[in-house]
């Protein structure tokens, strides 16, 4: 996180006075071309820059209603309503359209939607909670089902193809914004400690926090690194969710684009390489859900229980 605030602010440093090595280079390779082939660069240049910066709009986040915040200390806090906050009520308004048509017609035999509603729940409860905490499944299968159906909602509805249109900010995945997947892994990790101090104890879950048969002389340092550990789990939900589902929307734009890097007679072969890729976005958008499910099952499972 550090070398990531470092490469941002030197990225938007002025440069300074004295000229780049490569940068004089370049001039003085420009002054030995023709004007129509310095021409021609620059316009390359520029085309790859705006390709480059049309692929990387569609993931990033931007403001849409601007919203006045408040000043806590020297830290400003704003409440902005963004392209992604968008796209997570989308996603939340047709989870529970779809849920509650689905349970509309409840019977003693399931049928239709409320079919395939029921088996994903049980198989959450039975297959994942169940197996992975134990006992106390039931208290943490509610939190579990939330967490499935509202990720894998907003998975699915960053595929689908709306642009932006009158002030629309168009449809993009709100979990490949950073701040949303921390969210979501910071719900596990409070939720993680809270279960086991629910199981253990206040007292018994933080001093059986290391590992027993460790030797007195290095319980402090062993319950340093077992405490800084806690937070590596919701790290590696937050990054794993967000890394998958950026990763598949560049690809499927970068091969789109690459009818303009190279010819438009790519095109065929560019777009079904994008519809494969597309159709494999589409089971990494259940993968991903299922992973950070199962995951959340397992760190709380963990906690159940005094190593």
């Amino acid at each position: 996180m550090i070398a990531l605030f470092a490469a941002l602010f030197l990225s938007q440093a002025e440069p300074a006075h004295p000229q780049p090595a490569h940068q004089g280079k370049a001039e003085a390779a420009s002054t030995e071309l023709g004007p129509n082939e310095t021409a021609r660069e620059a316009r390359e240049e520029k085309e790859e820059e705006g390709i480059a910066s049309h692929i990387f709009h569609h993931v990033q986040d931007e403001v849409v209603v601007s919203i006045p915040g408040f000043w806590v200390g020297s830290h400003y806090f704003r409440f902005d309503i963004t392209k992604h906050v968008i796209n997570m009520w989308i996603a939340a308004g047709i989870l529970l359209i779809v849920v509650g048509l689905g349970v509309r017609k409840r019977a003693l035999v399931p049928k239709g939607g409320y079919n395939l509603l029921e088996s994903l729940v049980m198989f959450i409860r039975d297959e994942i909670s169940v197996k992975n905490i134990g006992h106390h499944a039931d208290l943490y299968t509610p939190y579990l089902c939330s967490a499935f159906f509202f990720i894998l909602f907003m998975n699915i509805c960053g595929l689908l193809p709306i642009p932006a249109w009158r002030g629309f900010p168009g449809i993009s995945t709100a979990t490949g914004n950073l701040s949303v997947t921390v969210v979501l892994a910071l719900f596990t990790f409070v939720i993680t400690q809270i279960a086991g101090m629910r199981a253990q104890g206040v007292v018994g879950y933080w001093t059986h926090l290391v590992p027993g048969g460790v030797p007195k002389a290095l319980w402090p340092l062993m319950f340093v690194i077992e405490f800084f550990g806690l937070f590596t789990k919701p790290f590696a939900l937050t990054v794993r969710l967000f890394a998958n589902m950026v990763a598949g929307h560049i690809v499927i734009f970068f091969l789109i684009a690459l009818t303009l890097f190279i010819s438009v007679y790519v095109a065929p072969v560019s777009v079904a390489f994008a519809l494969g890729i597309f159709l494999l976005e589409l089971f990494v958008a259940l993968v991903q859900a299922y992973v950070f499910t199962i995951l959340s099952a397992l760190f709380i499972g963990m906690t159940q229980h005094a190593h």
